[in-house]
């Protein structure tokens, strides 16, 4: 990490984004082996986002 990393994590807090989007985010971002580690501690979210990624807008069966 770096002090930019840290500058923009405080600016991105402040932003007071949801906690859910922030590991999905992370999730679209991250390399292979950190993209591995997020799988295995969030396995449901992971399942969420590609559930998401594959759905027209996003959405998923019942959302309007």
């Amino acid at each position: 990490m770096s002090l930019f990393d840290y500058q923009r994590g405080i600016e991105i807090y402040k932003e007071d984004e949801p906690f859910y989007a922030l590991i999905m985010a992370a999730m679209l971002k991250a390399d292979t082996n950190n993209v591995a580690k997020l799988q295995r501690v969030f396995p449901d979210v992971w399942l969420e986002l590609q559930h998401r990624y594959n759905a027209p807008g996003g959405r998923l069966k019942g959302e309007s």
